[in-house]
């Protein structure tokens, strides 16, 4: 069992709903970047997906678009945050996760970016723009070591999400609404009638929710749904506008992690 999805395991033996908070690698800082990484995790985080700085993303909004921008004049690169996360690494066993474009990998090089994942101790990836359809063109051989996982969305038939489910490691990523990732003011009922169909036909993996939750509240309605939840744009945007000691993101960090136990 990968160390992602025993640590899901075992929160969820315990009744608790993992907390995954998504970080921007170098942002809003490089330097104190490694210190934000573990106080999060210290004040509740299970898991850490550090998101790589680039400039076509696909899924995300305007908030953490505007984070990449920021870590980009920082010089944030896919060596820079490989650097931080050993970094993070020397002092933490926490889940990691890198979420990236295809683009970024590529120009690396699959082979050595494989490498670099597991020199850093990375758990898993996420790449959005590698479809279901490609997924056997991409993932060889040299992935085998890593958690590689998927994304369900509110169009994803049956049959596809089985399909996800089969090829996902780790857990699967159910994405929430349709759109870019961002603070949503409220869910329809639809939202949650996708949720419960999307997480009774994913059997093989755990099932966490990201896009659009920002408050305890929300952890509260989405946990019936979900094995964990995953919360980006909030910490995001709390960072954009925190003191040097993060004590506001800190702060939504611990309230997050309070619902996910309640």
């Amino acid at each position: 069992m990968s160390r992602i999805r025993e640590r899901i395991t075992s929160l969820n033996e315990k009744n608790e709903k993992a907390l995954t908070i998504f970080l921007t690698a170098g942002f809003p800082n490089i330097e104190n970047f490694v210190e934000l990484a573990l106080s999060i995790e210290k004040a509740g985080a299970d898991i850490l997906e550090i998101g790589l700085p680039f400039g076509d993303s696909l899924a995300d909004g305007p908030v953490i678009q505007s984070s990449y921008t920021v870590a980009l004049k920082n010089n944030v690169n896919l060596l820079t945050t490989f650097n931080l996360i050993s970094e993070i690494r020397k002092k933490s066993d926490i889940p990691i996760v890198i979420m990236s474009s295809s683009n970024p990998v590529l120009a690396f090089g699959k082979k050595k970016f494989v490498q670099y994942c597991i020199n850093a101790k990375v758990d898993g990836i996420i790449i959005p723009d590698i479809p279901l359809e490609e997924y056997d063109d991409f993932y060889k051989n040299e992935f085998k070591e890593i958690d590689k996982i998927l994304l369900t969305t509110p169009t994803s038939s049956q049959k596809r999400i089985s399909a996800i489910d089969n090829k996902s490691s780790g857990f699967v990523y159910c994405v929430s609404v349709v759109g870019t990732t961002g603070v949503r003011e409220k869910f329809d009922n639809y939202v949650f009638e996708n949720l419960k169909r999307t997480y009774s036909i994913v059997k093989n993996n755990k099932m966490q929710i990201g896009f659009g939750i920002s408050t305890a509240e929300d952890v509260k309605k989405f946990s019936p749904f979900c094995d964990g939840v995953i919360v980006g744009s909030a910490i995001v945007r709390t960072l954009s506008n925190d003191d040097k000691n993060f004590t506001k993101t800190i702060e939504l960090v611990k309230e997050l992690k309070r619902a996910a136990k309640s």
